[in-house]
């Protein structure tokens, strides 16, 4: 099979199907021009190859499901799963092209497998970051710039998300009567109106009693725990927009969202030796498999700490 070698010349293929497709592309289709460019520089390397493989120039009417194959096979030691899945669509569009004028009789990327694309790791905080994130609530109040109200609930807020790996919605939606209070855990509301039962720890619990004592008159079954400053439930924007507030006054990423405490919950977790089942569980997770990407998160951090540690890595 030929080789796949990036060439930094101009394209030794002037298709005219090729110039056609494009014209379509801009004409028609009013695709940008970035991605026009792209489609022009994949139909290259896939032509490119082919008269490598061949040993002349070949006709797009020439071109079979086994060149699409070997194609697709190659390119994977070459290309990154993505770039290989955008050169492919962008080649299969070509020949559908083609397929609609008869300039060829069938489309050789048309169901091909393709490798799946690679699912980006989470990002999360280190413990480290986490604990720097908590401080900010108080920080901000010592410094004048907060009030104890604002201070202990957003604190709370903070905690809650990351001590029960919660999500926004089931943070916002708890009520006193889903607070136990003898073993410091909360009944909540997931997707697909599951219930489950997750520890908050004792230190969440000590911040929400402070705050319940400072600062709730009502705290019946039905009061929601999460409230602004008239006692009405907060919604799920506030509590977006008042983690962006304390992760930039710890200097932190401010494109991490809530949910991404909630990733850093179950990371945490596996890193310091939980059991995959029990995050699962923690998580509200009714799939096994949902909750294993956070074990490549912790492997990945593993070999991270190995590399810069370990003397022979």
């Amino acid at each position: 099979m030929g080789e796949i070698k990036v060439i930094e010349k101009k394209s030794v293929l002037v298709l005219k199907e090729c110039n056609d497709f494009l014209s379509h592309l801009k004409l028609e289709r009013r695709l940008s021009t970035y991605t026009s460019r792209n489609y022009k520089h994949a139909i290259e390397m896939f032509f490119e190859w082919l008269m490598e493989l061949e040993g002349r120039p070949i006709k797009p009417d020439e071109v079979t499901k086994a060149h699409g194959r070997s194609y697709i096979i190659e390119a994977q030691s070459k290309y990154s799963r993505r770039t290989l899945r955008n050169h492919a669509s962008g080649i299969r569009t070509f020949f559908k092209f083609c397929l609609t004028r008869n300039w060829v009789k069938i489309n050789p990327f048309h169901n091909l497998t393709l490798p799946k694309p690679e699912k980006p790791l989470p990002k999360i905080l280190s413990e480290k970051q986490v604990f720097k994130l908590l401080e900010q609530p108080i920080l901000e109040k010592d410094s004048h710039q907060g009030s104890s109200f604002y201070a202990l609930r957003d604190l709370l807020i903070l905690e809650l998300l990351y001590a029960g790996g919660l999500r926004v919605s089931e943070l916002i939606g708890i009520n006193y009567g889903d607070i136990n209070f003898t073993d410091a855990s909360v009944k909540v509301l997931g997707k697909g109106g599951k219930e489950r039962v997750t520890p908050i720890g004792h230190k969440s619990l000590k911040t929400l009693s402070k705050f319940r004592e400072l600062h709730v008159k009502d705290s019946s079954s039905n009061t929601p725990v999460i409230i602004n400053k008239n006692g009405k439930r907060l919604s799920i924007r506030s509590v977006q927009l008042l983690l962006k507030k304390y992760l930039n006054s710890a200097e932190l990423p401010s494109d991490l969202t809530p949910h991404k405490l909630r990733h850093s919950f179950a990371t945490h977790l596996l890193d310091n030796g939980a059991d995959l089942r029990a995050v699962q569980e923690l998580l509200g997770h009714s799939s096994l498999s949902t909750t294993q990407i956070y074990t490549h998160v912790s492997v990945a951090r593993l070999k991270e700490v190995h590399g810069l540690s370990h003397p022979r890595a």
